[in-house]
């Protein structure tokens, strides 16, 4: 699997089945290198999956993350397996152990210890066969790490990790703590506008940001990384803003995501913000930050 510097993340909600392979197939076009596809609620990130990949020829698809409280670990292997052998290599697994809110208030089930859930679903993993036929090499697996246990485990039992919502400063650790031979594939939210008042209030209202920071894991592996309470109350500070989001011209964002890069990133996966908080994508932003324009 060649996973190049630049991917996406994305929320397909919005879309029609027909709207998110056109969409992969334009995000192909432009250059990135893989879509990422998170699981909250909506649509099942590998049915989602199997789409994309058929109906383009080069793009990577991983999950970002596809939640092990969802289904247990035999089946999110066959599901990977399957993937990967139909695709040619083209999936990659990303797991993590989700929120509470999500596991228990949602899904009915008991949230446990995360690590110690992360680990219990590694040994079964593990330990799970595949009875069909194997793709042609070992399919990746990176977890939802932020903490420095977490990011011990991705580096002893996983082939690296996709942390969301951090800083440059975040990447340069976690790159210490997983080594130099792991995946580290940093998801970055970015919004492109100059005016810096302006995108600080679209950032503001994004839904994207405010549920994320209203997790306590989000916010507990920010206070690890130096914000605090007043950063957070009476409406996040311009300070944690401009940190979770690049902001500014094209060359502006491009240079905030080469800082990711620079401490250790393998990969980067923009997450553009939509000006009026709708969930489809904002094609400006995507475009001018394309692999295939930044390159001329």
């Amino acid at each position: 699997m060649q996973l190049g510097a630049r991917g996406v993340f994305f929320y397909p909600d919005g879309l029609t089945s027909r709207e998110v392979a056109s969409f992969a197939r334009r995000i192909e076009a432009l250059g990135y290198s893989a879509l990422w596809l998170p699981e909250a609620g909506g649509r099942d990130p590998f049915v989602t999956a199997a789409a994309i990949l058929d109906h383009t020829d080069s793009l990577i698809v991983a999950t970002g993350i596809a939640n092990i409280y969802a289904r247990d670990a035999m089946a999110m292997k066959a599901a990977q397996y399957t993937l990967a052998e139909q695709s040619g290599g083209r999936f990659l697994l990303g797991v993590g152990v989700s929120h509470r809110l999500l596991v228990e208030d949602i899904r009915g089930h008991r949230y446990g210890p995360p690590l110690a859930a992360m680990r219990g679903f590694l040994e079964r993993y593990s330990a799970a066969g595949f009875g069909a036929v194997a793709p042609a090499e070992r399919p990746p697996l990176v977890l939802a790490a932020l903490g420095p246990g977490m990011l011990a485990l991705a580096r002893e039992r996983a082939d690296g990790a996709h942390p969301y919502m951090v800083t440059p400063d975040h990447t340069r650790q976690a790159r210490k703590i997983l080594g130099p031979d792991r995946l580290l594939c940093t998801e970055h939210k970015v919004y492109l506008e100059k005016d810096l008042a302006k995108a600080r209030a679209v950032a503001r209202a994004s839904p994207a940001l405010a549920m994320g920071l209203s997790l306590p894991n989000y916010r507990n592996s920010l206070i690890r990384q130096g914000y605090d309470a007043q950063d957070f109350e009476h409406g996040l500070s311009d300070r944690l803003i401009g940190a979770l989001v690049a902001m500014g011209d094209a060359d502006a964002i491009d240079r905030r995501l080469r800082e990711h890069s620079e401490a250790g990133a393998n990969h980067v996966c923009l997450h553009p913000l939509h000006p009026e908080a709708r969930s489809e994508p904002h094609w400006p932003t995507l475009e001018a930050l394309a692999p295939v324009n930044r390159s001329r």
